[in-house]
């Protein structure tokens, strides 16, 4: 087992990661930007590094940085979170080269799953269902509208080094295509220095759910159900859940089946999840992997009662996991991202000074955050503040739980997403479970 691992990211997900390697024995160093100084990450661990200015680019996205960070406190591993760079192959690599091991897969997984062209292919190569498309990239706009007329509108434009709903468009009829191309190759040129396109069908009235894995180095491969992430906002994920309202038996172990497929192929090592979309007829096709832990892993955690992160550190470690498929039993679990957004200002984002805070808590009732009454949110990162999850006996008690515990969060000073929320688990769309990706377009705080 590790001696000390470095924990290459912030706010909650770095805290989250502390508490485990704290419960394992495991020394820990924090690595921080100026602007997160007094997070409670720099206070807990047992050491921290100061590796740069606020900008992301100059501090947790600066290898170099961190590397030295791990170096001078002779950090065996890092565990690199999720966003930041925890699906960069480079970063992966470079682990590799100095003999720290990064808790994750290994680079060359990473970069087969972070082209989505290069993911797809693997995946119908594995007889994984994958959406309907172009073959590769897309070099002009009389080759994408060729493509677009032999699939059929509407198709969607994705950028290949894509995620977050960067660099995709929506393309309804022949003649938006033009300038939806200029826009998406625009955007993801902007955002990930790559304006590489691809085009796939769009699927109407989709759910959004994925599986999560766990792979160790023995070449074993698990599942561990599902969770239905299809509360969303311009792509971004808002509410996740576990069991989905929709997925029955037979759906569920065709989903597992088909990532645990997914992950063999590449012969992936670490935790992972492998996301669908799922249409209204309960076909399922492949959409991305993510090669790291997610931030709704939460969810899966209360329903499956293990802790991801520690299973991800093990395998990392070259210890063996054990079944191969696990399914919630008597549990149904929901998640909501608790945001610095002005909800009633199209969610503009809110840093500032938070006046005053206080948590839901309770039996069953989980709130995983880093702020506290006199932390000032900056205005340089993601802007979640916390994830409130709960767990029920059943769907219909944790969305009671859900709407009591957000009634009882209380954060002073800022905006947050709560009204928002406490609206949704009144809505009764989202109660009586139909609901899909589209959603939020017509619902009104």
């Amino acid at each position: 087992m590790f001696e000390k691992i470095l924990i290459a990211n912030r706010g909650e997900i770095a805290l989250r990661v502390l508490r485990t390697c704290k419960e394992m024995g495991i020394k820990t160093v924090a690595v921080y930007s100026t602007a997160d100084r007094e997070s409670l990450h720099v206070r807990f661990a047992d050491e921290a590094v100061c590796i740069g200015p606020p900008a992301s680019r100059d501090s947790y996205l600066s290898i170099p940085a961190i590397m030295a960070a791990a170096e001078i406190t002779n950090a065996d591993a890092i565990h690199p979170g999720y966003g930041f760079l925890a699906e960069n192959a480079e970063f992966a690599d470079v682990c590799a080269e100095y003999n720290v091991k990064f808790i994750g897969p290994t680079a060359e997984m990473i970069q087969k799953m972070g082209d989505k062209i290069t993911a797809k292919q693997s995946m119908k190569d594995a007889k994984v269902p994958v959406i309907p498309g172009s073959d590769g990239l897309i070099h002009n706009i009389e080759e994408g509208k060729k493509v677009a007329l032999e699939i059929g509108y509407p198709i969607i434009l994705k950028a290949t080094a894509g995620g977050g709903g960067k660099g995709m468009r929506i393309v309804w009829e022949e003649k938006a295509f033009a300038q939806n191309w200029d826009s998406a190759r625009q955007e993801a040129k902007a955002s990930f220095s790559n304006d590489g396109i691809y085009i796939e069908k769009f699927i109407e009235e989709p759910r959004h759910i994925e599986i999560q894995i766990m792979a160790d180095q023995h070449g074993n491969v698990a599942h561990l159900s599902e969770r239905d992430c299809s509360i969303q906002r311009r792509h971004q994920k808002l509410v996740e859940e576990s069991p989905s309202p929709f997925v029955d038996d037979k759906l569920r172990k065709k989903l597992g089946d088909a990532a645990i497929k997914a992950a063999q192929a590449i012969n992936y090592e670490s935790v992972g999840t492998v996301e669908f979309l799922v249409d209204k007829y309960k076909e399922f096709y492949f959409m991305e992997m993510n090669t790291r832990i997610q931030v709704e892993h939460t969810v899966t955690e209360e329903v499956m009662n293990l802790d991801l992160i520690k299973a991800q550190i093990e395998i990392a470690a070259g210890l063996p996991i054990s079944g191969d498929s696990f399914y919630p039993e008597n549990a149904h679990a929901i998640e909501c991202r608790i945001n610095a957004e002005d909800v009633f200002n199209d969610f503009r984002p809110c840093p500032g000074r938070i006046s005053e805070l206080h948590t839901a808590k309770g039996y069953g009732v989980r709130v995983d955050t880093h702020i506290f009454a006199g932390y000032s949110v900056p205005p340089y990162y993601d802007s979640m503040l916390a994830k409130v999850i709960v767990k029920g006996a059943n769907r219909e008690e944790a969305i009671a739980k859900m709407q009591r515990a957000l009634d009882e969060f209380i954060v002073s000073g800022i905006k947050t997403t709560i009204p928002f929320h406490q609206k949704l688990m009144k809505d009764e769309g989202f109660r009586s479970g139909d609901f899909n990706t589209s959603f939020l377009e017509n619902f009104e705080i």
